[in-house]
């Protein structure tokens, strides 16, 4: 990739804002949409660096089979299921919650 890292944060950060209360979007949906095909694990490993007090709704992002993957599993389910997502064995159904442009 040749733009800056910061570029692509950017990009990233711009896409994630916009998924909405009670919706969850894929890493790959987000590389998508922020210009970045291919680059679901950046995606993953941008938003693993955001800060603890981050107001970006970084928690409604989940893997492809809408599987929660990162190391704040808890935090996540827990905040996802406060905006009324369910999850069945650790899993959204993206069918029922995916993000649809």
């Amino acid at each position: 990739m040749a733009e800056t890292q910061e570029a692509a944060k950017h990009r990233v950060f711009q896409v994630v804002s916009q998924i909405p209360h009670g919706k969850v979007a894929s890493y790959g949906q987000v590389a998508r949409l922020a210009e970045m095909p291919s680059h679901a694990r950046l995606v993953g490993r941008i938003l693993s660096q955001l800060p603890l007090n981050t107001q970006l709704p970084w928690h409604r992002v989940v893997n492809a089979q809408g599987e929660i993957t990162n190391p704040g599993r808890t935090r996540q389910a827990k905040r996802l299921t406060d905006e009324g997502v369910t999850l069945i064995n650790g899993r959204v159904s993206l069918k029922l919650y995916g993000w649809e442009l």
